[in-house]
């Protein structure tokens, strides 16, 4: 790929916000949203915390950080931090994570979190009993494409029936300018054809990976589902809008791409399901999309807001169907307390999930295979399965 097919992301007057993201593509990106961990020494992202006066959490890539607000994860990709360097720090085991206090709701206590100090390594047994006997109450998931593939949408990145790789019907210039806001600009038709595809409560069902979320909520086990998926699954399954963390956006609402003003939901799922165009701004004439997060634009408040409250409360993190590509979502499973259990669905191992029978691993927990196959086998060591059937056959449209 050269670098002239490469999107440019310099503020204009068809890219207003350019700017306030100081972002620019680099040439290892393949991801959907914001930049990918290729081990990429020179991206940085700016991780700082929730705060009110702040409405989005920064995707800063810089090429050449200052010394003194330089930290370098695991992996080897450096984070940049807009807080003095003390109140971000690395544990002993490498872990990156926060020495301030975070705020808690009154009910919890992060004093009082469940922490893994026995010296084997858990299983899913073990992590099921863990519940069962109360240790674990509040559990913060994370899922990907992988939870959606049962339900008929294929995932972005599969070779042969990936999404990205269905896309080459469009001749674009690369398998991502369909999430590109200069390209939407210029052509916003591969990316309509795409919604009419994914358009949520039209044609897929949630899978039983969707229901184990819903089933966690109901149940009262859920602190929050940060999902990376734009396909409103979740909700169709039940989860409640307060426990949702829709990192990427969501159909229900559009703003135009030029003004920003917000359009009318319903109108934009008539305009892009029935008459196959995009939405037209009545206010600067410009194209109209759903509140999907492309290149070059902000995360959710939301995402900001939350998470690191709900970091300091977790006391188990499932990580589901997910490859952990995809920054800053994938770093999550990395700024959590670092004997705080972590258990992974998914058909391969990924972020720094420790391999079975690492020396010295003492909370990672890998079950490999389908992630629906997984939570219904979680679910029959919970005493759960029926309740897990149950809600999923309620759920399907």
């Amino acid at each position: 790929m050269s670098d002239d097919n490469m999107p440019s992301t310099t503020k204009s007057a068809s890219n207003p916000i350019a700017d306030d993201l100081s972002f620019s593509r680099p040439l290892t990106d393949h991801g959907t949203v914001g930049a990918v961990v290729n081990e990429a020494s020179d991206i940085s992202y700016d991780l700082s915390s929730g705060s009110e006066s702040s409405e989005s959490i920064v995707l800063d890539v810089r090429g050449k950080p200052s010394p003194t607000d330089r930290i370098t994860s695991p992996n080897g990709m450096e984070l940049i931090c807009s807080k003095p360097r003390g109140k971000l720090v690395e544990s002993e085991e490498g872990s990156i994570v926060s020495n301030e206090s975070h705020e808690i709701d009154d009910h919890s206590h992060e004093s009082d979190n469940f922490e893994h100090h026995e010296e084997e390594e858990p299983n899913l047994e073990k992590i099921a009993s863990w519940i069962r006997d109360g240790t674990i109450k509040r559990i913060l998931v994370l899922c990907g494409a992988g939870v959606s593939c049962s339900a008929g949408i294929p995932d972005f990145r599969t070779p042969g029936s990936g999404l990205y790789d269905n896309l080459e019907k469009y001749n674009l210039p690369y398998p991502e300018a369909v999430f590109d806001l200069e390209f939407y600009q210029n052509n916003p038709m591969p990316f309509i054809d795409l919604a009419k595809e994914l358009w949520p409560g039209m044609k897929h069902n949630p899978t039983l990976s969707h229901s184990f979320i819903a089933l966690l909520d109901k149940k009262g086990y859920l602190i929050r589902n940060y999902t990376q998926n734009i396909d409103g699954l979740e909700v169709i399954a039940g989860v409640r809008d307060e426990k949702l963390v829709e990192c990427h956006g969501h159909f229900r609402t559009s703003a135009c791409i030029d003004c920003g003003v917000p359009f009318d939901g319903d109108e934009a799922k008539n305009t892009i399901l029935n008459q196959g165009e995009a939405p037209i701004c009545p206010k600067c004439g410009g194209f109209v999309k759903p509140d999907i997060v492309f290149f070059g634009e902000s995360l959710p408040v939301r995402f900001k807001q939350l998470l690191h409250k709900d970091l300091g409360q977790c006391d188990l993190m499932i990580v589901m169907g997910t490859s952990l590509k995809v920054a800053p979502v994938s770093l999550i499973p990395q700024m959590l307390k670092s004997r705080t259990p972590r258990l992974l669905f998914n058909r391969e191992l990924v972020g720094d999930f420790a391999p079975p029978g690492t020396d010295g691993n003492h909370r990672d927990v890998f079950y490999e295979g389908d992630c629906d196959d997984s939570v219904r086998k979680f679910c029959t060591l919970l005493g759960w399965e029926d309740e897990l059937l149950t809600l999923n056959e309620n759920t399907k449209l």
